[in-house]
């Protein structure tokens, strides 16, 4: 997609502050962190939101998760605790149209959340 941020970061168009690449999955540090610890877990190929997953993303989609579980590893934060958090849609805060799961931890967290 041309426009869309998270793209424009796998192109290496716009800079981001990596934790993690492979070749089907991007990790980059938020720019507006929610704790010490927040990371965006993206696909390389764009998927807009949660809606447009299809059968064929189960392994992309595992992927993530996986990833999300090997960084709260390096950063610290899997003793204590980590928050995934993966928004669909603008009710809920989704910013950017590229699926994207939130690793949010090192600080004490409320529920519910929002």
């Amino acid at each position: 997609m041309k426009e869309c941020l998270f793209c424009k970061i796998i192109e290496k168009k716009i800079p981001a502050k990596i934790a993690y690449e492979d070749d089907k999955v991007l990790a980059f540090h938020d720019i507006s962190p929610q704790g010490p610890v927040h990371i965006l877990i993206i696909p390389k190929v764009h998927i807009p939101s949660v809606n447009e997953l299809q059968d064929s993303d189960k392994e992309i989609i595992g992927s993530l998760f996986v990833i999300a579980s090997k960084l709260a590893k390096e950063y610290k934060v899997d003793q204590k605790g980590f928050r995934l958090v993966i928004n669909n849609g603008l009710d809920t805060g989704q910013a950017v149209a590229h699926l994207h799961v939130h690793l949010i931890g090192g600080r004490l967290m409320q529920w519910p959340p929002g």
